[in-house]
């Protein structure tokens, strides 16, 4: 991917947060590689598309680029990427609608009010 809002090259810093805490930048990248490298109940393919769906609530273009590359590898199809993505999305307007709670219940207590 060429253009993010975000820098392309900002994965360049990673070595400056590496210096800055060795140790657990370390324990970061093994624990990521004991998730992802294993097979365990969960395939790679199907680890890497809920990988994809968290990656787009997170809204991270960096995760996004990385585990759709690591996904199409690990056998994934387009469509089931795509529908990874639709899961995601459908959650997130879930979150806003049940949400809408508050707003309705704060609604209700102003016409008490008057």
């Amino acid at each position: 991917m060429s253009e993010y809002f975000y820098p392309v090259d900002g994965r360049k810093h990673y070595k400056d947060l590496e210096k800055a805490q060795k140790d657990m930048f370390q324990a970061f990248r093994n624990f990521n590689n004991e998730i992802f490298d294993k097979e365990g109940a969960l395939s790679r393919k199907m680890k890497e598309l809920i990988a994809i769906g968290v990656a787009h609530t997170t809204q991270c273009p960096y995760c996004i680029e990385g585990h759709v590359r690591a996904a199409k590898k690990a056998g994934a199809s387009d469509q089931e990427i795509a529908e990874a993505i639709f899961v995601a999305a459908a959650l997130r307007a879930g979150g806003a609608f049940a949400h809408s709670t508050i707003a309705m219940s704060v609604l209700n207590e102003t016409k008490e009010q008057k």
